[in-house]
């Protein structure tokens, strides 16, 4: 099979990144988690006081952008790749509920937008990758040879966050999630800079009730459906 670029849009907690990880793994691709990359900013503008109380100083936060060196190692023990801050091992940090409640704010700032959007691209010239977001397939890579848009109910994409947090030993509410779910996705599709949307040739993938072998299965016969 030639390689392809493989954009996964979609809402935040219905499962993108899991699914990517086990597409790239299937196809001895690269996996790009985009998401992961305004994480990382986000959490780098809160440790250096840029974000605080909710608040944004963009213009200190944009002008920090190329201070911001953002890479993935692949971890032997996840079988998955870290982020990495400047050196520093992120994966974990950016991951808190404090990240979450900010990164959509973040990643509404056009000049963050535009950053990330050019070294996304230069890691997708070579083709070979699995790149998850929210804007992969409409901005990123709109020429990308397979879309996939994925979503899920939002009762179970607020279980599935509460799950992945408490395992982590957060101390949160299912409550809590449903009002971040809710804000982030008014926020992904409201915002002025490549907004939350599925692109025109996309193929929708409702996840809801489906275990991650089902969502191999369906991804299986997308692609023999594509001849790919």
């Amino acid at each position: 099979m030639k390689k392809i670029v493989i954009a996964v849009d979609g809402f935040s907690s219905c499962g993108k990144s899991t699914f990517a990880k086990s597409v790239a793994v299937r196809l001895g691709y690269a996996f790009i988690d985009t998401g992961a990359m305004y994480r990382g900013v986000t959490l780098y503008g809160i440790e250096h006081g840029l974000i605080k109380n909710d608040k944004i100083d963009v213009e200190r936060l944009v002008s920090s952008l190329e201070k911001i060196r953002l890479e993935f190692v692949f971890n032997a023990q996840r079988q998955a790749s870290d982020l990495y801050l400047n050196g520093e091992n992120v994966e974990s940090l950016i991951r808190t509920m404090e990240v979450s409640r900010m990164v959509s704010h973040v990643s509404s700032i056009g000049d963050v937008r535009r950053y990330l959007t050019a070294q996304q691209r230069t890691m997708g010239q070579r083709k070979g990758i699995v790149m998850d977001g929210r804007d992969i397939g409409t901005t990123v890579f709109p020429d990308a040879e397979l879309k996939i848009f994925m979503t899920a109910r939002p009762e179970i994409r607020a279980q599935r966050r509460y799950a992945e947090l408490t395992a982590k030993g957060e101390n949160v509410t299912i409550e809590d999630i449903m009002v971040n779910l809710a804000e982030r996705d008014l926020q992904d599709q409201t915002r002025t800079e490549s907004p939350l949307k599925q692109a025109d040739d996309a193929i929708v993938l409702d996840n809801s009730e489906m275990s991650l072998e089902d969502e191999m299965v369906w991804f299986e016969q997308q692609i023999k459906r594509l001849g790919l």
